[in-house]
C-alpha cells in the first residue's frame, strides 16, 4: 500500500511533466499493489487520470498553453473513432487467429499491436527532439479531424491511450509546439476520461472511494511537481524525455508479449 502510493505521486509527476503515460502507470499500480482485478483497474483509472489531468490542465491554461478549439475538434473524432473500434473492428476479430502459420489469440495481438504503436510514438519523438522549436500554429479543423479519427480507432482497439499517443499526433501531426502539445493533451485526456467514467458510473459501475480519493490526492499533489518541473525543460528535452519513457514501456511490454507468444508455439 505504501510503495502504491508513492506510485499515485510518480503517476501525477508523469502526467503533468509530459502530459500522458497517466493510464499506462495508473493501469498497472492498481493491478500489482492494490490488487484490483483489470477490468476494474482500467474503470478507476478513468477517473483518476481525469481529475489529474482537470486539475494539471489549469497552470498550462494560465500560460496560454491550451489550444481549446483544436482540442474539441480533435476530441470529438477521438470518441467516434473509439466506439466504432469497440462495436464493430473488435467484434469481427476470431479469438482464436492464424497469421502467417503463427497461431495467437485476440488478446494477444491486441497487446503485440499497442507496444508496436508505443515504441513507433516514442521514435518519432526521439528523433524529432533534435528538430528546432516549432511556432504555434492554427491546424486545418479537417486535419485536426482525421488524426483525431485515427487516434481514436487504434485507442479502441487496443484498450487504452491517451497522451503517448495523442501528444505525438500533436505535436508531427499538428506541428504544435511540445509545450502546446502537453497542455492540449491533458485537456483531451481529462474530457475523454471523465465522460467515460460517468458513462460507466451512471451504469452503476461500483467505485472504491475509499481507495480512490486518497490515490487521487496524491496524484494531483504529483501532477503540481510535474507542471512545475515542466517550466524549467527546454521544449527538446521534454520531447526526448517523453520518447524514452513510452520506449521503455513499449519495448518492456513488446518484449514480454513476444515472449508469450514464443512459450505458446512450444
Amino acid at each position: 500500500m505504501i510503495w502504491g502510493h508513492l506510485s499515485a505521486i510518480l503517476m501525477g509527476t508523469v502526467l503533468g511533466l509530459i502530459g500522458g503515460g497517466g493510464s499506462i502507470l495508473t493501469v498497472p499500480i492498481l493491478v500489482y499493489f492494490f490488487q484490483f482485478p483489470g477490468t476494474a483497474a482500467t474503470y478507476h483509472s478513468l477517473f483518476i487520470v481525469g481529475v489529474c489531468a482537470a486539475i494539471g490542465v489549469i497552470p498550462f491554461s494560465r500560460r496560454g498553453l491550451v489550444q481549446i478549439r483544436t482540442a474539441l475538434i480533435f476530441l470529438l473524432p477521438a470518441i467516434l473513432g473509439v466506439r466504432a473500434a469497440r462495436r464493430w473492428l473488435l467484434p469481427a476479430i476470431p479469438n482464436q487467429l492464424n497469421l502467417f502459420a503463427i497461431e495467437l489469440s485476440k488478446d494477444l495481438l491486441i497487446l503485440i499491436v499497442f507496444a508496436t504503436v508505443m515504441v513507433i510514438a516514442s521514435i518519432a519523438m526521439i528523433r524529432g527532439s533534435s528538430i528546432s522549436k516549432q511556432t504555434a500554429t492554427t491546424p486545418h479543423s479537417s486535419h485536426t479531424g482525421i488524426l483525431g479519427l485515427g487516434v481514436g480507432l487504434l485507442t479502441g482497439f487496443v484498450g487504452a491511450g491517451g497522451g503517448f499517443l495523442i501528444v505525438p499526433s500533436l505535436v508531427h501531426g499538428l506541428r504544435l509546439p511540445i509545450e502546446s502539445a502537453v497542455g492540449t493533451s491533458l485537456l483531451i485526456i481529462a474530457l475523454n476520461s471523465l465522460s467515460g467514467f460517468l458513462g460507466d458510473w451512471l451504469q452503476g459501475a461500483p467505485v472504491h472511494w475509499n481507495l480512490v480519493l486518497p490515490f487521487t490526492t496524491l496524484a494531483v499533489g504529483g501532477i503540481f511537481l510535474g507542471t512545475y518541473l515542466n517550466r524549467s525543460i527546454s521544449g527538446a528535452q521534454l520531447k526526448r524525455s517523453f520518447g524514452w519513457f513510452v520506449f521503455i514501456v513499449g519495448t518492456l511490454m513488446l518484449g514480454q508479449q513476444l515472449w508469450a507468444l514464443r512459450m505458446l508455439q512450444q
